[in-house]
């Protein structure tokens, strides 16, 4: 697992430094206004929204403008039955399967701008089918091993975690979806802090790239999250976290 929850860890603080710029905050509202959409308003009573929710609060989002998306999302008709979610498949460089999460009005734009993105930086866009196989979505909580140690995760464990692993300095508490919200909460309230917390596409397996395909995979990951439509960016590779310090920085 080499270098692979680093970069869940260097994602998520790249994603909060952005997002406090304003560069993210349309991605974080149509987040909450789906979730709201399709689990009702009540953060309580729907983990996506509590999650979305709580991500828009970590970016320092008001008040205001989650109450908005929440609205959008639960009232009848209007944009938010616009917003399609999309999934898409594709190869990065050193044949690495990258999957792209979106949430777009116009599923063709997208379409053509992903494609884009893959071919001028040297990977290509796949049928459906044709990685997802690979990736199971699970809840990913990331936590740095250098301040706490393993017995400061049980209460995950008996809150319902699946397994915890570690490496590059960071501990990885996995959970089965329906569990997710209940672990992090149980996390919290034992004062742990968390690097990231999210539902995310974790891979079956890794493909060891070098640092030169490292980079062309960092840039392509970058030019597809830079898109206003895609929300999430995953992908199954396996480098050391030195490299990806290096390649990200």
């Amino acid at each position: 697992m080499s270098g692979h929850s680093k970069w869940s860890s260097i994602k998520h603080k790249k994603a909060v430094v952005d997002s406090r710029r304003g560069a993210q905050f349309s991605k974080l509202t149509r987040a909450i206004t789906v979730a709201a959409r399709d689990g009702g308003g009540d953060p309580d009573a729907n983990a996506a929204l509590e999650n979305a929710v709580r991500k828009a609060r970590e970016a320092s989002m008001p008040k205001d403008n989650i109450e908005r998306a929440i609205a959008k999302g639960t009232g009848e008709g209007g944009e938010a039955d616009a917003i399609e979610a999309v999934l898409y498949e594709g190869y990065g460089p050193g044949g690495v399967a990258v999957l792209v999460e979106a949430l777009t009005e116009n599923r063709n734009r997208t379409s053509a701008d992903v494609r884009h993105v893959f071919s001028k930086n040297g990977g290509s866009l796949g049928e459906p089918g044709s990685v997802a196989y690979l990736f199971e979505k699970k809840g990913t909580i990331v936590i740095d091993a250098t301040r706490y140690s393993e017995d400061d995760l049980m209460v995950a464990v008996e809150a319902g975690a699946e397994d915890i692993t570690t490496d590059e300095g960071v501990f990885e508490v996995i959970t089965e979806p329906a569990d997710f919200t209940r672990v992090r909460r149980a996390l919290e309230e034992a004062g742990v802090e968390m690097d990231s917390a999210e539902m995310a596409y974790r891979a079956s397996s890794l493909v060891p790239i070098d640092e030169t395909q490292a980079g062309r995979l960092m840039k392509l990951i970058d030019l597809l999250e830079d898109n206003d439509d895609v929300s999430a960016v995953h992908a199954n590779f396996d480098v050391s976290a030195d490299v990806l310090e290096r390649v990200a920085g």
